[in-house]
């Protein structure tokens, strides 16, 4: 039995679509009982837990062949990391309750990196708290996700502008949340051995001026990247309902992509996606 956690989010909703696609067994851990009844119908079984709930949690990847294990962010918290950190725990506490085989923990680029990561210092302490308590985990790392972009669309239909905090030249790894479920669900029906990471990409870098022009064949208008200092992370951060800490993590994220200081661990054996931007901005739209 495959569990997996985050179907209501993007990457979740791919692994556990594509292994049912697979005829593989599926679990769904989802908070409420009213999120499983369209994963009933697809043929799942459905378990109501949370990472609150530790008993609960403990139950519902009881004895798993695999799991998928991703740390859902609370923004708003002021005591960020902290909270993080707290939820991460509490699911290593589950994970070793309950016996599972294999886990398969959506971390990110630059997670190997002590400090200077901003929020990706949280997924760290994720890869080495998991990595106590089972022997075989896959870490994925992904990263820039596609799908960032959607909250600029926005501003490019109705002004034609698409903001970015990265330099609108600048070509980056990008990769779609679509690419990264599909390569999860194979890698959990392969099977672990041992600790592994997996480092993943798009098929191409890509630029924001690439994906203000994908946008703008979209909406049928022109849209023009537009730079944002990095002073304005925190006011646009917090503006979103971000916490000062949260807000203040992105700007140390995005300070340390312009350096391009965070990067691959292992950039020759980097697996690559196949999801093109322009048809992860078509989904998008």
């Amino acid at each position: 039995m495959f569990v997996v956690l985050g179907v209501t989010g993007h990457t979740g909703k791919v692994v556990a679509e594509t292994l049912l696609a697979r005829k593989q067994p599926v679990r769904v851990v989802v908070r409420s009982a009213d999120q499983g009844a369209a994963w009933r119908t697809k043929g799942a079984e459905v378990a109501v837990a949370s990472l609150d709930d530790v008993p609960a949690l403990t139950r519902a990847v009881q004895g798993a062949s695999g799991l998928y294990l991703l740390i859902p962010p609370n923004y708003g918290a002021s005591s960020w990391i902290a909270e993080q950190r707290k939820r991460v725990d509490q699911a290593a506490e589950a994970v070793k309750a309950g016996g599972v085989a294999q886990v398969l923990l959506l971390s990110s680029v630059g997670a190997q990196l002590p400090d200077g990561t901003g929020p990706i210092r949280a997924v760290r302490y994720g890869e080495q708290q998991l990595g106590v308590v089972t022997r075989n985990l896959t870490v994925l790392r992904p990263c820039y996700f596609m799908e960032n972009w959607a909250i600029g669309l926005g501003m490019a239909r109705e002004q034609g502008v698409l903001p970015t905090f990265i330099p609108p030249q600048a070509s980056i790894p990008m990769i779609s949340t679509s690419d990264i479920g599909r390569v999860a669900a194979e890698r959990l029906m392969a099977g672990g051995s041992g600790h592994e990471i997996v480092e993943l990409a798009g098929p191409e870098e890509y630029s924001p001026e690439q994906v203000a022009v994908e946008f703008g064949r979209i909406l049928g208008r022109k849209v023009e990247s537009q730079a944002a200092p990095l002073s304005a992370v925190v006011p646009t951060m917090t503006s979103f309902g971000f916490s000062d800490e949260a807000a203040r993590l992105f700007e140390e994220m995005y300070t340390s992509f312009s350096k391009g200081t965070i990067g691959y661990e292992f950039p020759k054996a980097v697996v690559r996606g196949t999801i093109s931007l322009a048809e992860a901005a078509r989904g998008m739209a």
